[in-house]
């Protein structure tokens, strides 16, 4: 496409890759560090992954949708969109290899990635059709302030509000009185219905980057790396008294994630879109049919631990244990190159299905 931005492809492209990574290790007993989540509070490398692939949403409705009319065909064209993820979401968590195919009804876990995806594009999607870029800041400063201040001050049946896993947790509270066994775990679930609220912001900021790479400005990437720094300090001064926590998509999170975000694509921008350099190309196949693959792979995933080849072995750990286990070789080490032959294996298929000019928008 012409004038096409290749640094917003390459991000998000990036972001699917790593996303299937950090899900599919050999076996979750022996991972390096940086490709586990937080236990709770803080962050790591792989806690920046789907907060990046939310940012770069935000961004690319800009695309997608700054020179559409705020009429019933576009609210049906994002009303639609956001259903088939909804949908794509919901079929992970019901299905099963065992007729006929659906887990039991007590069994399904409602929330989930594809579902925030989906709810997370509605609306960044209707606010940006809607309102200014203004009014749009004034919207995530007033989402992530009161998210702020319902997790921290709004008592939990009389009981003071605490920020850690525990019944007397909002967040947590709310997602078992709505869910209930439909959760991720028995007590909560990292895509619950309350952090959903500052999830939106991550695309909102999403979206502010986009407004820059569409504008006029002469010094794009120097002005997403002040905006990315700001953001940085501003989250990690938040981070002292509402703790950087992915789990709950605290305020602070959103701001820091959102800061690397801008940063990274800025580097990214400068390297392929201003100074023309050639790389990245694999990712930008991947992006190019981003949830696809996503799906895909999650899909086969579920499917290889359900297979059982004897009556305790899953196909996914007879793969690995025959494979990739080996006494000159760590855990770690063996864990991860699993990883890495399930990433290469969906890096070939998106780059034959682009080849083909196969482009599934979901």
């Amino acid at each position: 496409m012409k004038n096409r931005i290749l640094s917003v492809d390459i991000f998000r492209g990036l972001t699917i890759v790593l996303m299937i990574l950090v899900n599919t290790p050999g076996t979750w007993t022996s991972v390096y560090a940086p490709f586990l989540h937080a236990k709770w509070h803080g962050y790591t490398p792989t806690d920046l992954v789907f907060p990046f692939f939310l940012f770069i949403v935000g961004t690319s409705i800009v695309f997608a949708y700054k020179n559409k009319p705020t009429n019933a065909a576009t609210y049906k064209k994002i009303s639609i969109r956001t259903l088939k993820l909804i949908g794509l979401g919901v079929f992970l968590g019901a299905f099963t290899i065992t007729f006929p195919f659906i887990k039991e009804f007590a069994e399904i876990r409602f929330p989930g990635v594809l579902q925030r995806i989906g709810v997370v594009f509605f609306f960044a999607a209707i606010l940006f059709i809607n309102f200014n870029w203004k009014t749009l800041v004034g919207v995530s400063a007033v989402l992530l302030v009161g998210y702020w201040l319902l997790m921290v001050y709004v008592p939990v049946e009389g009981v003071a509000s605490t920020l850690e896993r525990a019944p007397n947790n909002l967040a947590n509270y709310l997602d078992v009185q709505v869910f209930g066994t439909h959760n991720y775990k028995p007590d909560y679930d990292p895509e619950g219905l309350l952090s959903t609220i500052p999830a939106i912001v991550s695309s909102l900021l999403g979206i502010f980057t986009g407004l820059i790479l569409v504008s006029k400005q002469a010094k794009k990437a120097t002005i997403m790396v002040g905006l990315g720094g700001a953001m940085l300090i501003v989250g990690s001064l938040w981070d002292l008294i509402f703790p950087i926590n992915k789990a709950l998509w605290t305020s602070s999170f959103v701001l820091v994630t959102a800061g690397w975000g801008n940063l990274f694509l800025a580097l990214i921008y400068y390297l392929t879109d201003v100074r023309g350099m050639q790389f990245g190309s694999i990712f930008r196949y991947a992006g190019a049919n981003a949830i696809t693959v996503y799906f895909l792979s999650s899909f086969v995933t579920k499917i290889f631990y359900s297979i059982k080849v004897t009556e305790e072995i899953s196909l996914h750990n007879w793969l690995y244990e025959n494979i990739y286990v080996h006494d000159f070789m760590s855990g770690q080490l063996s864990s991860l190159l699993y990883g890495l032959t399930v990433v290469s294996f969906y890096c070939f298929l998106a780059y034959v299905m682009y080849k083909k000019k196969i482009f599934i928008k979901v």
